[in-house]
C-alpha cells in the first residue's frame, strides 16, 4: 500500500515546520485511516539530511532520530516520510517483502541515501537489487531548483543494480497549488507525506 499526500485547500501552513506539521497532523491521519493504515504502527525518521538508514518494527520509537531512511519487513508498519521539494522515494522488495521509505534532497543524495538503503535491505532482508522496485515521486527539479537531484536519484538507483526504476517526472515547485514548495515559499509552508506499508 503507498500513497503520497498534497496541499491540503485552505489550510494556513505559512509558518515554521513544527507549526505547520501540527496543523496538518489531523488530515494525515485521515490518509491512513482511509487507507486501512490507521492502526498500523506509524513510524517516521527526524530526517537530518544525512544517508542514515534505520530498521524498524512494531517495537521502534515513532520517531527514528539522526536517519534518513527506514526500512521493514512488519506488515503492522506504515513508514512516512515527510518532504517539501525533497525527493520521496517508495523501494518495494516484492520477494522478500521487504519496504523502505527514504528522504533524498540535495544532500542527502550527494551522500547516497538511496545506494545505502538497498545496501541495508540487501544486508539485513537478503533482497537481490534486482528485484526491487524504485518509484521517485514529486520533488523540485530545474528550472525552480538549480540542482537536477533528481535525475541522480534515478542513477544511483540504477548503480545500485535496481532494473524497475520509476519516476512520476513531477516539479514540486512547478506545482504549487498541488504541492507544498520549502524553496518556492520560502520555507513557510506545509509537508507532504509518502506512505508505505506492507499487504498480507
Amino acid at each position: 500500500m503507498h500513497a503520497f499526500t498534497g496541499r491540503v485547500s485552505g489550510l494556513d501552513v505559512k509558518t515554521d515546520r513544527v507549526t505547520a506539521l501540527g496543523r496538518l497532523d489531523e488530515y494525515h491521519l485521515g490518509v491512513r485511516t482511509r487507507l486501512g493504515l490507521g492502526q498500523h504502527h506509524y513510524r517516521t525518521a527526524q530526517q537530518v539530511h544525512g544517508a542514515g538508514v534505520a530498521i524498524v518494527d512494531a517495537q521502534s520509537t515513532g520517531r527514528t532520530p539522526d536517519v534518513d531512511a527506514l526500512v521493514t519487513a512488519d506488515p503492522s508498519v506504515c513508514l512516512g516520510i515527510y518532504v517539501a521539494d525533497c525527493g520521496p522515494v517508495f523501494i518495494v522488495d516484492p520477494i522478500r517483502k521487504v519496504i523502505g521509505g527514504a528522504h533524498s534532497g540535495r544532500k542527502g543524495t550527494e551522500l547516497g541515501i538511496l545506494g545505502a538503503t538497498v545496501a541495508t535491505m540487501a544486508r539485513e532482508f537478503g533482497s537481490n537489487p534486482s528485484d526491487l522496485v524504485v518509484q521517485l515521486g514529486p520533488c523540485i527539479r530545474p528550472p525552480h531548483y538549480e540542482i537536477d537531484f533528481a535525475t541522480e536519484i534515478l542513477r544511483q538507483a540504477e548503480l545500485a543494480g535496481v532494473k524497475s526504476v520509476h519516476d512520476c517526472q513531477t516539479c514540486t515547485g512547478a506545482n504549487t497549488d498541488r504541492y507544498y514548495s520549502y524553496r518556492v515559499e520560502k520555507g513557510q509552508t506545509g509537508r507532504m507525506v509518502a506512505y508505505l506499508a506492507l499487504t498480507a
